[in-house]
């Protein structure tokens, strides 16, 4: 029996115009398929995932090529040498799932985008960095390019990306010439032209010498007679971080676009997988269930499915913050005197700290590495991640970061192979599960 297990959640959307800015209603959703064994996978950086297995419908949308967009025209940025990148963009960011796809996927993207947008502009303009006014030109035109092939059209407030973004902000650099001056490129370029997703986030090769680069060069805004300054200390910090974003462009603009998305992407899954994004509402009526020594099980249990209920419908999470999730819950009941594993009691898995599908138990995990939503003439397909049963560990005094890849003791797929690669829909295999939207679903638990 295969030891990666994986969800495949496709979702073929007949959906009319008003439901494209109305996701509040929820449709039918038809589920087929079999509950995967209870296993623990071991970590799979290096399994690549096999096709998908979509269920035949006609495609809810049209092809993602469009014209029609009404741009500035002031805008200095080369759509067209970004333009395979931009496509993904807006299909990682289409409108019903953009807000749950937020986090893991489409802001990722987003970012990426923005930063080789201007990376490949900057062969013409020598500059890594927009001024105010253009930039808010631009930033409309992204969005309304990225509108027109099916992206939401709040995507700028999703994902919390302002004008000022596409500055230079408190970096004293931004010309092409002068950053090349000052930074060793040829080893900047050597450190991050290819990076492994896994490495990379423990040994941390392409991240120091982004870093050093941007040190260097946010450097240039200080006197040498004021380094010492405690004010000059305390802004460093913001300004290296600006820094930064100055050196992705200048990668962006030495690599192939696609070369360079997956590049950046890779960088911020190493970010984002040592964060639980979830809010945790007040748990006071989870330890009044089960304080005292959890003296009812049943009281303290319908407690917990309340609480984690609403755990449910904030977003799509991956696998490794799903582990931060329930090691950062385990702690806030912890410090509220909550002594026992509650977790274990109360049969609590990692795939319920995820997005739910309708009434229907079964949590959609993302992988911990960088994936993108797949458009074809099916549907609309992504990749869930370790639907199986496993526990949501209780945090003891000496445990390491339950989200850290580099931890050896957690077993978890990074990226697992498809169950089958046949094509329709009928599939023997009791760890794959099928499941069919017929309109909004995701978008509408919100």
């Amino acid at each position: 029996m295969m030891r990666g297990r994986v969800l495949l959640l496709v979702l073929l959307l007949c959906i009319r115009e008003s439901l494209a800015s109305l996701p509040n209603n929820v449709k039918e959703l038809a589920i087929t398929g079999r509950e995967a064994d209870v296993m623990l996978p071991e970590l799979s950086p290096s399994g690549a995932p096999q096709p998908f297995i979509p269920l035949l419908a006609p495609s809810p949308l049209s092809p993602f090529i469009n014209n029609t967009a009404q741009l500035s025209g002031l805008c200095v940025l080369n759509f067209t040498a970004a333009q395979s990148v931009m496509g993904m963009t807006s299909i990682d960011c289409w409108s019903p799932f953009a807000s749950v796809l937020a986090n893991v996927i489409c802001c990722p993207q987003l970012e990426a985008t923005i930063a080789i947008l201007i990376g490949q502009s900057s062969k013409e303009t020598n500059a890594l960095a927009l001024n105010s006014t253009t930039a808010k030109h631009c930033l409309s035109d992204i969005q309304q390019a990225l509108v027109e092939q099916g992206a939401n059209n709040t995507l700028n407030q999703i994902c919390s990306i302002r004008p000022s973004n596409l500055t230079e902000g408190s970096c004293p650099v931004k010309d092409v010439d002068q950053f090349e001056s000052i930074v060793a490129t040829s080893e900047l370029l050597t450190a991050c032209d290819k990076i492994d997703p896994v490495k990379e986030c423990c040994e941390q090769t392409c991240q120091s010498a982004i870093s050093e680069a941007a040190n260097k060069i946010a450097q240039r805004a200080y006197d040498l007679s004021m380094v010492d300054d405690s004010r000059v200390k305390s802004a460093h910090s913001n300004r290296v971080d600006d820094c930064k974003n100055i050196v992705l462009r200048w990668l962006a603009s030495k690599l192939e676009p696609k070369h360079a998305k997956e590049v950046l992407r890779g960088l911020t899954n190493c970010k984002l997988n040592k964060v639980c994004p979830l809010v945790f509402p007040d748990i006071r009526h989870v330890v009044r269930s089960c304080g005292n020594g959890m003296s009812n099980l049943t009281t303290c249990c319908g407690g917990m499915d309340s609480y984690v209920s609403h755990l449910q419908k904030q977003s799509l999470i991956t696998n490794l913050q799903a582990l931060d999730c329930a090691s950062s819950l385990g702690r806030k009941f912890q410090r509220a005197n909550i002594t026992q594993n509650v977790f274990d009691s109360c049969h609590l898995s990692l795939k319920d700290f995820s997005l739910q599908v309708g009434n229907q138990e079964k949590g959609c995990l993302l992988p911990s590495l960088p994936s993108d939503v797949i458009f074809d003439p099916s549907g609309v397909t992504f990749q869930c991640d370790l639907n199986d049963n496993i526990p949501a560990l209780w945090p003891t005094s000496n445990q390491l970061p339950a989200s850290s890849s580099c931890n050896k003791t957690v077993r978890i797929p990074a990226l697992p192979a498809a169950a089958s690669a046949k094509t329709g829909v009928k599939d023997e295999n009791p760890s794959v599960l099928i499941l069919t939207a017929s309109a909004v679903v995701l978008g509408s638990l919100l």
